[in-house]
C-alpha cells in the first residue's frame, strides 16, 4: 500500500504570516531559532519588501534566496545549497512558480518545508508534485513532499487580483473531467482508483460547485477555496499520482504551455477550466453543471479572450495526449478531428462569451 503524510496544519488567518514561529511551535519547538531560508522571486521581494522583513525579523539565523527561473536544475541547485548549508526550515513564499521549486528542493534536501501562497491560482500550495522546466519549453511534473505546513495569510489573498482566484476555482473545476478519466484508466487496467483519494477530491470539487458564497475577496470563500486546493493536494498525496486531480483537461494544458507558449499565456486555472468543458463534452456527459459552475462564478474560459485562435485550439487538443503519454484519458478512446474541435471551439465563443 501506498504510504503518504499530512500536513501538521492549515491555518487560514488574518496576519499570520507576522507570527510563524508561534503558530508553529507545537510541531517545530523554537522554530525560530533553527537555520532557515525563505525562497521567493524579484518581483515579489518588491511587492512585499515590508512583509517579508517581518518574516524573517522572528528567525536568528535566515536568509532569503530570489529564484530565477522555475527549472529542474534550479531546483537542484537550490537543494544543494540547502543541503552544503546544513539549514533545516525551507519557507516558500509565492504563487505556484515558487511553491514547486521550494517543494522540490526541500524534498531533495530533506528539510522541513513551511508554504507561504500568496495567491489561490492552483493547488500546488499542497501538492505532493512539483511541475519544473527541463529542455527548452518542456515542463515535467516530478513528485516531490507535500509541505508539513500551510498557512495562508487572508490579508494577502484579498489582495492579490480577482483573476488568480478565478485560476485557483478553475483548478477545482477541473477534478469534474479528471476523475473520470482516472475511472477510464482504471477500466483498460491502466491505473489504480484509491477510493478514498477519489472521495476527496470529489469533496474539493464539491465544495466549490455547490457554494453559495461566491464574493471572491471575502475571508469565508478565501477559506473555502484554500480547504478545496489543498483536499486536491492531499488526494494525490493520497493516490500517490495526480490522477485525482489531473486527466485530458491538464493535458491540453499541457499542450498550450509546451506548443503554443510563443503565441498564448493562460493562467493554469483557467486554462484547465476551459480544458474540462471540452473533455466533459468528449465523456459524453451532461455539460450543464459545469457550464453552470464556470457562469456563476464568471472563470473567463472564452478561448478568444486569451488568444486562442481556433487554430490553436486544435492544435492543443490534438498535441495533448502526447505531453504525458503514459496517462489514459477520454484522448485515448475519441477521434479528435478537426471538425469536432472547430465545432466545440466556436460552442465555447458562444456559450461564455462577455
Amino acid at each position: 500500500m501506498h504510504s503518504f503524510k499530512l500536513p501538521y496544519h492549515l491555518i487560514v488567518e488574518e496576519g499570520v504570516f507576522d507570527r510563524i514561529p508561534d503558530v508553529m511551535e507545537d510541531v517545530i519547538p523554537s522554530m525560530g531559532k533553527k537555520k532557515a531560508i525563505l525562497v521567493t522571486e524579484e518581483n515579489l521581494k518588491n511587492i512585499f519588501e515590508d512583509q517579508l522583513e517581518r518574516i524573517t525579523e522572528d528567525f536568528d539565523d535566515i536568509e532569503t534566496y530570489l529564484i530565477k527561473a522555475a527549472s529542474y536544475d534550479a531546483a537542484v541547485s537550490l537543494a544543494k545549497y540547502i543541503t552544503m548549508n546544513n539549514i533545516q526550515i525551507v519557507i516558500g513564499f509565492g504563487g505556484g512558480t515558487v511553491l514547486d521549486l521550494a517543494k522540490f528542493a526541500a524534498f531533495v534536501s530533506k528539510s522541513t518545508l513551511i508554504s507561504l501562497p500568496t495567491t489561490l491560482s492552483n493547488d500546488s500550495l499542497a501538492s505532493p508534485v512539483a511541475v519544473l522546466g527541463t529542455e527548452g519549453k518542456a515542463r515535467k511534473t516530478f513528485k516531490c513532499t507535500i509541505p508539513h505546513a500551510i498557512i495562508v495569510d487572508v490579508n494577502h489573498i484579498v489582495s492579490a487580483p480577482e483573476r488568480q482566484l478565478l485560476s485557483g476555482v478553475g483548478d477545482t473545476i477541473s477534478k469534474y473531467t479528471a476523475l473520470v478519466d482516472w475511472k477510464k484508466a482504471h477500466d483498460v487496467g491502466n491505473e489504480h482508483v484509491d477510493d478514498f483519494a477519489y472521495m476527496i477530491s470529489k469533496m474539493a470539487f464539491n465544495s466549490i460547485a455547490y457554494n453559495d458564497m461566491k464574493e471572491l475577496k471575502s475571508k469565508d470563500f478565501i477559506k473555502r477555496l484554500t480547504q478545496a486546493l489543498v483536499m486536491g493536494g492531499l488526494a494525490m498525496e493520497i493516490a500517490g499520482s495526480s490522477r485525482p486531480s489531473s486527466g485530458s483537461e491538464h493535458l491540453f494544458c499541457h499542450a498550450l504551455d509546451e506548443e503554443y507558449s510563443e503565441y498564448v499565456s493562460v493562467p493554469h486555472g483557467i486554462a484547465v477550466a476551459m480544458g474540462s468543458y471540452v473533455a466533459c463534452k468528449l465523456q459524453n456527459r451532461n455539460i450543464a453543471k459545469i457550464t453552470r459552475i464556470i457562469k456563476e462564478y464568471g472563470v473567463p474560459v472564452c478561448p478568444s479572450e486569451w488568444k486562442i485562435t481556433e487554430e490553436i485550439f486544435v492544435g492543443a487538443w490534438q498535441k495533448a495526449a502526447a505531453t504525458r503519454p503514459d496517462r489514459h484519458t477520454v484522448l485515448n478512446e475519441v477521434e479528435l478531428t478537426d471538425e469536432l474541435l472547430s465545432k466545440l471551439y466556436y460552442e465555447m465563443e458562444e456559450v461564455f462569451a462577455s
